[in-house]
């Protein structure tokens, strides 16, 4: 069983044209007036449920990360992985969106499907040469509308040059890990 929020509401090209130009302009100034306003935190909590499950906390957000029976979880909800695969292609739509604003491109209609390669050995540690994240991601990004190919490319290489998730996933990250116990 998969537990899913409503479906977003419906918004017309025009309003998602408003808001991002609202959005860029008043981050654009807040920046100016004070350059650490830049900076952002963001905290997401966890706790443990269920046989392997998680019930996750994001500001007022609230979601269930879960594994397949295979990897003992009970397939109530997407797996780490699916939801690593799921930021990366939610992120890319965002910013292919606000891009296509600043840039002037068109874009009708956007979908995006990100495949991962992981290999269970590194996971379970049989085998300590292989990694237990993805060995490769690939990334397909659908777009339609009225533009050139060589301006969907160029819309494209902003969205490189600028998504924070593809970021995350092209470039080490340094992550520091604490453990309280007891």
């Amino acid at each position: 069983m998969t537990l899913t929020a409503p479906s977003a509401p419906t918004v017309s090209a025009d309003e998602r044209a408003t808001r991002l130009v609202d959005a860029g302009t008043a981050w654009s100034t807040r920046i100016a007036d004070r350059e650490a306003s830049a900076h952002l935190s963001y905290t997401v909590t966890g706790d443990g449920v269920g046989s392997v499950a998680t019930r996750v906390t994001a500001g007022k957000h609230v979601f269930f990360v879960d594994e397949p029976a295979a990897l003992a979880g009970d397939d109530s909800a997407a797996s780490p992985v699916e939801l690593a695969l799921g930021a990366l292609v939610s992120c890319q739509i965002v910013v292919y969106r606000l891009y296509a604003q600043n840039l002037g491109i068109r874009v009708d209609s956007i979908s995006a499907q990100a495949e991962g390669d992981l290999d269970a050995r590194g996971l379970f540690g049989i085998d300590d040469t292989v990694r237990p994240g993805f060995s490769a991601v690939r990334v397909v990004v659908s777009v339609t509308g009225p533009e050139s190919d060589e301006r969907y490319g160029e819309l494209q290489a902003a969205v490189d040059a600028h998504c924070p998730v593809l970021d995350l996933f092209s470039n080490a990250t340094p992550v520091t890990v604490t453990l309280l116990a007891n």
